[in-house]
């Protein structure tokens, strides 16, 4: 049997010489994972013989991360906002860039009615019901799997979330305050280029959005005004470089104030207007 340390070296390197970027980080997340344990107890007792079964199953573990296998998908979970989702090959995996998305919303979302279309693993209208007050909460994904790892995240987080299957607003009825949605955003063209953890394992339905990237802003966007109250907001994360489209297709559709909010790295990541509002000033927000 290997001591921790020595356990934890080989993996790093293993991960290493399989080209994984972050391999010191990924060895110590899937060591904890298996021997729950926290780094005090690995600096107090490192040079402790590990359980020769748990020692199998870390290094099993550690041969999927080595094929690219994203780390989400190993442990099953993955933090966002504070809390802690479930995730599968069903979901993408939630990302921090997605949190501005989500902090956005939560600045008028309270009392509201909420709409969260491609819900995925239920991250965003979870956490909005988790972090705020909401008067309806519903999340829609045209994916059964997906919605699946939804209901049981709503479940632990002990939220009241409504799931339903749809092709965006095929089965919506009603009006809402607020409508929210990370849709597919990455060009076809692009989809080659993304990250083995990427292209090879998330749900290529999340991430495929045409030529172009935008068909699944232009088909929410042509129905918004059939289901979103006078007065109310709708949010989008979109790519690095659809902000201006975005922005021109909510105006055409009766957006007067457009806000563009940029993500940790400065690069344009949300979107969000108001409907029906008393001018056209529309405002691009530099942050």
């Amino acid at each position: 049997m290997s001591t921790y340390k020595e356990l934890f070296k080989a993996a790093r390197k293993f991960l290493e010489e399989n080209g994984i970027a972050d391999a010191h980080v990924d060895a110590w997340y899937l060591l904890a994972h298996v021997f729950g344990i926290k780094r005090a107890d690995f600096f107090i007792g490192g040079d402790n013989e590990t359980s020769k079964d748990k020692e199998l199953v870390y290094m099993e573990l550690i041969k999927k991360r080595a094929m690219h296998t994203p780390l989400q998908y190993i442990t099953g979970e993955q933090e966002f906002m504070g809390l802690v989702f479930e995730v599968d090959e069903n979901v993408l995996i939630p990302r921090q860039d997605t949190e501005i998305l989500v902090e956005e919303v939560l600045k008028v979302c309270k009392g509201k009615s909420v709409l969260d279309l491609c819900t995925g693993s239920g991250c965003i209208i979870i956490s909005l019901a988790k972090l705020s007050e909401l008067k309806k909460a519903v999340g829609i994904d045209i994916s059964e799997n997906a919605l699946q790892v939804a209901r049981r995240n709503a479940k632990k987080l002990s939220v009241d979330v409504r799931f339903l299957k749809s092709d965006l607003f095929e089965n919506i009825e009603g009006k809402y305050d607020i409508i929210v949605s990370n849709p597919p955003y990455i060009k076809t063209g692009d989809l080659k280029s993304l990250m083995p953890e990427v292209k090879d394992y998330e749900p290529s339905l999340a991430l495929d959005a045409g030529l172009d990237g935008l068909i699944y802003y232009r088909r929410i966007i042509n129905d918004l005004p059939r289901y979103i109250n006078t007065g109310g907001y709708v949010f989008f994360e979109i790519g690095y470089d659809q902000a201006e489209d975005v922005k021109n297709m909510l105006h055409e559709a009766g957006f007067s104030k457009i806000y563009i909010k940029k993500d940790y790295s400065g690069l344009d990541r949300v979107v969000w207007g108001l409907y029906g509002s008393c001018n056209d000033e529309t405002v691009q927000m530099e942050e």
